[in-house]
């Protein structure tokens, strides 16, 4: 009975130890290849005059617009985990516009210049034969994971992305 102490209590810390690896290595997995649907990438933002810098209107918010008009979106996506920003996604504005889907690539905006501008951006004129109305997007966004996320304004007709006389 003696020998069977030494013996018992190797065999609960080889236990220990492998529950502990197995605990470990799940956590490196779930860091790698987060999925489900806690995992969905948090995407806001808004709409703005994107005129040139130094402008009076550059960067007012709005969502009317007129012919001719750079309409902007700026951007941010966050990791549902740590709310910090994912810096590997990337970003599309799908815009119906005329009775097609235009899809328009966003851009990370920060530079060494401008460092706190760490959000995406992505800029369409309108044209000058461009309907009045409202005009229906979404934004959407993908990790370096696989990871989406998704943007739509909300459907009160008086704040959707609207193009005036």
């Amino acid at each position: 009975m003696w020998r069977s102490w030494p013996t018992m209590i190797l065999a609960l810390l080889a236990v220990s130890a492998a529950l502990a690896f197995e605990r470990g290595a799940a956590a490196i997995q779930s860091q790698a290849a987060p999925g489900g649907a806690a995992n969905k990438l948090i995407v806001y933002g808004d709409t703005a005059m994107f005129t040139p810098p130094g402008t009076p209107e550059n960067c007012i918010l709005r969502s009317r617009f007129h012919r001719g008009d750079p309409i902007g979106w700026r951007m941010f996506v966050a990791d549902p985990q740590t709310g910090n920003r994912e810096e590997s996604a990337q970003l599309v504005v799908h815009i119906n516009f005329a009775g097609k889907t235009q899809d328009i690539p966003m851009r990370y905006r920060a530079t060494a210049a401008q460092p706190e501008r760490q959000f995406w951006v992505a800029k369409f004129v309108v044209p000058q034969d461009a309907p009045t109305g409202i005009i229906r997007y979404t934004v959407t966004a993908t990790d370096k994971y696989g990871r989406t996320g998704e943007f739509k304004p909300f459907e009160v007709q008086a704040s959707q992305l609207t193009i005036v006389e």
